[in-house]
């Protein structure tokens, strides 16, 4: 099987019971991938938290310095002024009910919705549709606001949402495997700055206990977390 072989050559360059410099790790998360499409770079977190326990959800967004490498759509939520500040901004999709009628007929072509607060009403009567796909707006990750303008340009440019797992893991992409690597370093740092600004006063123990790396199809690579920390400034 040819793509059993190429996966098993990938493994091989990795050695799992090694933790690699940020550097080493980008490398070979670039040279392990392949895939014939541009393979997403994902990281996965392990944080010491509980996420059962109210005041240590880790919950946030951060922008990205390089994007994503990808398009995203986005769709808004207001009306009169802050309709007009959304489509100049660059917003894919803008409205009220004509786009929950819409969402309610089962058109998902958007990669994030945004919303004005004196839409929320609105907003609501799709919540169940929107929640499982991880695209209703929020106040605690920046999508529900008055400044959608900024809010458009933001989620243009590569924003990212992150939000703790039952098991404390948090999952976030950082770019495509055709970045330059010096690129989703800067990603990949920027990210775990913005995690160690969100940590919980109640989480004991060490935080950061783990960090990995992957390309979409690649193997997991482990990377040093007191070298990553001391590269957060």
């Amino acid at each position: 099987m040819a793509i059993g072989k190429k996966q098993k050559e990938a493994k091989a360059k990795v050695d799992r019971t090694q933790v690699y410099s940020l550097e080493d790790a980008v490398g070979l998360v670039k040279d392990s991938a392949w895939a014939k499409f541009d393979e997403t770079v994902d990281v996965v977190v392990k944080l010491g938290v509980d996420p059962r326990k109210a005041d240590q959800m880790v919950r946030g967004a951060v922008v990205l310095p390089n994007g994503l490498g990808k398009d995203i759509r986005v769709l808004v939520f207001a009306k009169g002024e802050k309709a007009q500040e959304a489509q100049d901004a660059g917003a894919d999709f803008v409205g009220s009910d004509d786009l929950v009628a819409r969402i309610q007929e089962g058109w998902f072509d958007f990669d994030t919705a945004i919303a004005t607060p004196d839409m929320m009403g609105t907003v609501g009567k799709i919540g169940r549709l929107l929640g499982p796909r991880g695209l209703m707006p929020n106040p605690k990750v920046g999508t529900v606001t008055m400044d959608v303008g900024r809010a458009v340009n933001e989620a243009k440019s590569g924003k990212v949402e992150y939000r703790v797992e039952k098991a404390g893991i948090i999952h976030a992409p950082v770019g495509k495997v055709s970045f330059d690597a010096q690129k989703l370093q800067e990603n990949i740092v920027s990210l775990v700055d913005a995690l160690i600004k969100a940590k919980p006063s109640t989480s004991k123990g060490t935080y950061l206990r783990k960090i990995c790396l992957s390309s979409t199809m690649g193997p997991g690579i482990n990377i040093d977390v007191p070298a990553i920390q001391a590269l957060v400034k």
